[in-house]
């Protein structure tokens, strides 16, 4: 957890970045919110589509662009993998969220899809307001896509995937781009993006990932602002008294203080929150061993510093830093935090105010009968754990900041962040 971060409009790639037609123009975010003024025309000639003030969803009525349309058949399209058997649904599912519908920690993928991967997959919701990475005024790491945020746009994450041995395993850009040349919708390809485009691999393949984007951000679907709590925030229905009870432990700074990095008030112009302040946190959540490559001992997931981002390597003190997702369907995940540990949300809660109060529940022993304690991070950098803020703050023998009964609360106020309620 960590003060509140304003991230500034420039920022906001979910607004202004259209990617145009270029792919080194994926990494103009910035380039975009200063042509503000221009962003409608970019995006009537790319196909895209806008969305209104605040962050709203797209309008229902107003229907998908060409190149929205087109992304949600590659979406779809499980030929686009070495298996022939995975498409970006099969581990982003609709029916859950935009994330798995299975309690695997990790997903596997590959031409057999027997090889396992190395971080739980992530809900596609609520990301079209995500800012590209940087660092606030007082050095907060902010921002950026997936679990490290090295994605400076849907577009860019969007890439990985194909070619991931664990995940659709192709070979090249121009692979892909073969496979996609024998769907049935690549006639809407061409006529979204040209007649001529699949004689060019490298620029059709970024027509891909715009398509993806588009459809991202313009399917109201990834961004609904539906649930039960948007909808009590209008004044439209009341919340259940375990469910307001709920609402206060999450908001106290001396209970649960969650909403230190998952703002659950309105924006100053009223827009609903997203449940994230974008920032990264090093939690000390336990090793997943159900995860393969835990088996070797020196095998460490450090985030921010390594080993899937480069950039940060030398950063020894963001090591174990992982981005906070948003808590938007968070009842409906399978499992939870990045290497997927926990399989339960009564489970996830207890861990967060139980971790230093009774660590013997969460960590094993060391031969001596002592708890290792934190046994994700190598000892050199268990500093970087946050102990500071609560609920992790206490220490062992110490009362839990919530009770048995005030996670169920806590759980009941959750719920109320599910789309699609009526």
């Amino acid at each position: 957890m960590h003060t509140h971060v304003s991230v500034r409009p420039d920022f906001f790639v979910g607004r202004f970045l259209t990617n145009f037609s270029f792919p080194s123009i994926f990494l103009s975010a910035r380039f975009l919110s200063l042509c503000a003024s221009m962003f409608l025309c970019f995006l009537t000639a790319c196909g895209g589509g806008g969305t209104g003030a605040g962050n709203d969803a797209v309008s229902a009525e107003k229907p998908m662009s060409a190149a929205a349309m087109v992304g949600e058949k590659i979406f779809k399209d499980v030929s686009l993998s070495a298996s022939g058997k995975q498409s970006c649904a099969s581990c982003h599912n609709p029916d859950t969220a935009h994330a798995p519908a299975n309690n695997l920690s990790v997903q596997l993928g590959g031409a057999k899809l027997d090889i396992p991967g190395f971080r739980a997959t992530p809900s596609l919701r609520y990301l079209n307001l995500t800012p590209t990475f940087f660092f606030s005024d007082d050095g907060t790491p902010t921002g950026g896509f997936t679990h490290d945020g090295r994605a400076a746009s849907l577009a860019i994450q969007a890439e990985r995937p194909f070619f991931a041995p664990h995940e659709m395993a192709n070979k090249d850009k121009a692979d892909v781009v073969s496979k996609l040349a024998r769907a049935a919708y690549v006639a809407d390809f061409k006529k979204a993006f040209g007649d001529a485009i699949l004689e060019q691999p490298e620029t059709a393949f970024s027509r891909i990932q715009y398509a993806l984007q588009q459809y991202q951000l313009e399917d109201d679907e990834f961004h609904s602002y539906d649930s039960k709590y948007d909808q009590f925030l209008a004044g439209k229905v009341k919340l259940s008294d375990a469910e307001m009870r709920g609402l206060a432990l999450f908001n106290r700074k001396d209970k649960g203080n969650c909403a230190a990095c998952h703002p659950s008030a309105k924006g100053s112009q009223g827009e609903s929150p997203l449940f994230t302040d974008f920032t990264y946190d090093n939690l000390g959540v336990p090793r997943n061993f159900k995860i393969p490559a835990t088996a070797n001992g020196d095998y460490f997931d450090m985030g921010l510093c390594g080993p899937d981002r480069h950039d940060l390597a030398d950063r020894l003190d963001l090591c174990g830093k992982f981005k906070v997702p948003t808590l938007r369907n968070v009842a409906t995940r399978k499992v939870f935090f990045h290497n997927g540990q926990f399989s339960s949300l009564e489970e996830a809660l207890r861990f967060y105010v139980r971790r230093d109060t009774n660590p013997e529940e969460w960590y094993p022993k060391n031969a001596d009968g002592s708890i290792k304690q934190f046994n994700d991070i190598p000892l050199a950098l268990i500093g970087n754990v946050n102990t500071k803020e609560a609920p992790y703050n206490r220490q062992r023998g110490m009362a839990a900041a919530l009770s048995d009964e005030e996670i169920k609360d806590v759980i009941q106020f959750l719920g109320t962040l599910t789309d699609g309620y009526h």
